[in-house]
């Protein structure tokens, strides 16, 4: 071939490289570019400057597709020809340094990344001045670098100055002056500035708009970047649009197979995620898979992205099983293209293991939580945001397993973390707060919580508005708050608050908006407010049967506390097929070895000791204990009601001294766990008490204390008194709720020692033991529930 016919395919190559690039076509890009160095190395030999352009193409093709391991090699060979053939000081090998940055930057290999950009943007100030375009670039790609480690103030510092030269250089109307602004105002979104980020979008809308058009990549890329903002305020319908209109160019620009285009479907799907709409978000995400696998292929990590966005709605679906391959292949994608030390490969693991705490599943979760902490730790450090997300996962973990001490000091932890690098005006900080008052609700300690509700829902209202999702959530964990320690009046006012905030911001087919009808109705349940509870229990189910499927966890929770209204109305007939379906759809979704299947069985039991039915109640309750002891462990406060309700039971049955090993084991474990003897707990927090203290009370402390003072006839005396006390709890309820209720004169008797206004608490005296030995003085707890037997509600809508 003659030089000139070399220079020609050259120049050929050259454009159908570029052309495929444009297109999206990576894979045929980089077939024609390998092509292209082959023929400039014949041309000019390995040393020249040219020969370092292509490798560097090539390689950016590669960093592109996701191969950085092929991609490193080639910028790395690219800068040292530049190096050797042009010196250190020019501008090109400057460029050959930011390149090989980049990819750095793109394998999480920050350290390494970090000092390739400072040095090539002091080799750009020095060799084209401190005023140049490029030194505007050096800056910005530091600056991401910043932003991605959690760096703000370094990373806002930096962009505004790459701003700032950009404006000077190339006026206010060129699209890279749109480029700085967009990228500090995506830099404001990361601290969640979300008020000074949508100006600055806005401003880089309309300079692309009048450079480029309305048909240009960018300006769809602009319109995408504030449809995000508006989705993380919440403001859905104005987000929807400009979703939608980014889609709609992208695919008119670049076509259906870009994965620019793939982009923009995933984002509107993820919107769509959000509002609660999984209909409609599936076959987007679906259509984006499909698009990536195509365009950049299987091993790319954003293909490995897509594979996890689509997991988690599933798993928000309850379609456990539908996710768990998804994301174990996302996960080992970005293992085999990322590395393990990657922060991406560390989400992969963190999604993997909610997935397993969603399923119950938590001895699978704990190791892949810690990995990915460690990951993160190492590779973001201790001060990173996401490093705090890691945290605050292993800590929601733990309280869910009960294990209250190993939880508190990662919250806090988290807390500080997002309180140092985001600010105490952040939404994520709010969330901090906000998870370490459901940790404090679950110990009891009720006097801590409550701050925390009440800081986390206003730094929300302040950063978000009045109307975001989050706000509700904030009001209807304050108010779930306040009916655990009986504040009922307090309570109702802010569950309705959140209702109508869900119902605006998020309509009336969410599952958001069912759970806060459910909360309110259960709210009426404790209250004895049983008609107005039975609708709003209804219309929640009806919710979540349309918008989640009859096979999903949260519609079994609807049919569950359906069916605990019907059984504290009597209505055991309509109770038992509710509590049944419940039990065999947890069966289904969750497996047998859930704690929320151990709950189904539980209630189920307790339904049919209300009936009489001990003989089919006991394997029932058998069966629950033995799953929250393997799944919870002998330390948690749910296997500690277990144990209560059985021995409940078999006092009831008049096996005395089966019972009495059962309330005594059920009392050490809330002991241990609350941290206290249980009779200092009512002594010490006498409005602000735990259910869970109370129960301990009513019963387990009861007979630890029997068993020690008193002979076996004087426990079965007790017991006949105790029973009858039991028997007259309904009408107690009712005369405590209805203060006009008429009563005989034996009832008035309980009555009068019961109604305690300032406590909240029945003080009943029980006969003496035996001649001359002490009263055992029995602290009763006025909940909405029976004495004693415990069967829950669950999905309290929380923030985490």
């Amino acid at each position: 071939m003659t030089e000139e016919e070399i220079d020609n395919k050259i120049l050929i190559l050259n454009e159908k490289v570029i052309d495929f690039r444009n297109d999206g076509n990576y894979i045929q890009a980089i077939a024609f570019a390998e092509e292209l160095r082959d023929l400039i190395w014949q041309k000019v030999g390995y040393d020249h400057p040219d020969y370092a352009a292509s490798l560097n193409n090539l390689a950016e093709l590669y960093r592109s597709m996701g191969r950085y391991n092929d991609a490193e090699p080639l910028f790395r060979q690219a800068a040292e020809i530049c190096r050797k053939s042009l010196g250190e000081a020019h501008p090109d090998y400057a460029t050959s340094l930011n390149n090989l940055a980049l990819v750095y930057y793109s394998m999480g290999r920050y350290d390494d990344a970090e000092p390739l950009f400072c040095q090539v943007t002091e080799i750009w100030g020095k060799s084209l001045g401190e005023d140049h375009p490029n030194c505007a670039t050096g800056l910005n790609n530091l600056a991401e670098l910043y932003r991605s480690i959690g760096r703000y103030s370094e990373a806002e510092r930096l962009f505004r100055q790459a701003t700032e030269i950009r404006r000077k250089s190339l006026g206010e109307d060129h699209p890279n002056y749109a480029a700085s602004l967009n990228n500090l105002a995506i830099l404001y979104r990361s601290m969640g500035r979300y008020n000074e980020a949508e100006p600055l979008f806005r401003k880089a809308i309309e300079i692309w708009r009048r450079s480029l058009g309305e048909d240009h990549p960018n300006y769809a890329t602009s319109l995408n970047n504030l449809a995000l903002v508006y989705d993380s305020m919440g403001r859905y319908s104005e987000a929807e649009p400009l979703f939608r209109q980014a889609t709609e160019i992208r695919r008119k620009s670049l076509g259906e197979d870009h994965p620019d285009y793939s982009q923009s479907l995933n984002n509107l799907a993820g919107l769509y995620y959000s509002m609660g709409r999984y209909s409609d978000a599936e076959p987007l995400y679906r259509k984006a898979i499909e698009n990536w696998g195509k365009s950049l292929g299987e091993d790319h990590p954003a293909y490995a992205q897509s594979l996890n966005n689509l997991a988690e709605l599933y798993r928000s679906m309850g379609r456990y099983s539908d996710a768990e391959p998804l994301y174990r292949k996302a996960t080992e994608i970005r293992r085999k293209s990322l590395g393990e030390d990657h922060p991406d490969y560390s989400q992969s693991l963190n999604n993997l293991a909610l997935m397993y705490y969603s399923i119950g599943r938590y001895s699978d979760a704990e190791p892949l939580f810690r990995q990915a902490t460690e990951i993160q730790r190492k590779s973001l450090g201790e001060a990173h945001p996401d490093y705090a997300q890691s945290l605050n996962n292993l800590a929601e973990l733990y309280r869910s397993m009960g294990r209250y001490s190993d939880a508190e000091p990662l919250f806090r932890q988290a807390t500080e973390i997002w309180r140092k690098s985001l600010g105490e005006d952040h939404p994520e900080y709010a969330a901090s707060l906000n998870n370490l008052a459901v940790l404090y609700r679950s110990m009891g300690r009720y006097s801590d919580a409550e701050p925390l509700f009440r800081q986390a829902t206003e730094i929300w209202r302040k950063s978000l508005g009045e109307d975001h999702p989050n706000c509700a959530t904030g009001l209807n964990n304050l108010a779930e708050l306040y009916r655990s320690v009986g504040r009922y009046s307090d309570a109702e006012p802010l569950f309705r608050q959140a209702t109508e905030i869900w119902r605006k911001s998020l309509g009336e087919d969410h599952p958001d908006y069912a759970a806060s009808l459910n909360n309110r109705a259960e709210l009426y349940r404790s209250m004895g407010r049983y008609s107005d509870a039975e609708p709003l229990f209804r219309q929640a189910t009806e919710i979540w049967r349309k918008s989640l499927g009859g096979d999903h966890p949260n519609y079994a929770t609807s049919l569950n506390n359906l069916a605990l209204v019907y059984d504290s109305m009597g209505r055991y007939s309509e109770a038992e097929p509710l509590f049944r379906q419940a039990t065999e759809i947890r069966r289904k979704s969750l497996g047998r070895d859930h704690p929320d299947y151990a709950q189904s069985l539980n209630n189920l039991a307790g339904l049919y000791y209300s009936m009489g039915r001990y003989s089919d109640a006991e394997p029932l309750f058998r069966q629950a204990t033995e799953i929250w002891r393997k799944s919870l462990g002998e330390d948690h406060p749910d296997y500690a009601q277990s144990l209560n309700n059985l021995a409940m039971l078999y006092r009831s049955m008049g096996r005395y001294s089966e019972a009495e090993p059962l309330y005594r084991q059920a009392a050490e474990i809330r002991r241990k766990v609350l941290g206290k003897d249980p009779v200092d707990n009512i002594i010490l927090y006498p409005r602000l008490t735990h259910p869970e203290q109370f129960r301990v009370n009513q019963e387990s402390n009861i007979l630890v204390q029997l068993q020690a003072e008193a002979s076996d006839q004087g426990i079965d005396a007790v017991f006949i008194e105790y029973s009858y006390l039991q028997s007259q709890f309904p009408r107690i309820e009712m005369a405590l709720l209805a203060p006009n209720f008429a009563v005989n004169g034996e009832e008035t008797r309980i009555l009068n020692v019961a109604k305690n206004e300032d406590s909240k608490i029945a003080d009943f005296s029980i006969i003496p033991l035996s001649p001359g030995e002490n009263q055992i003085r029995v602290d009763f707890y006025q909940s909405g529930r029976r004495i004693g037997m415990v069967r829950k509600n669950v999905n309290v809508s929380e923030a985490q």
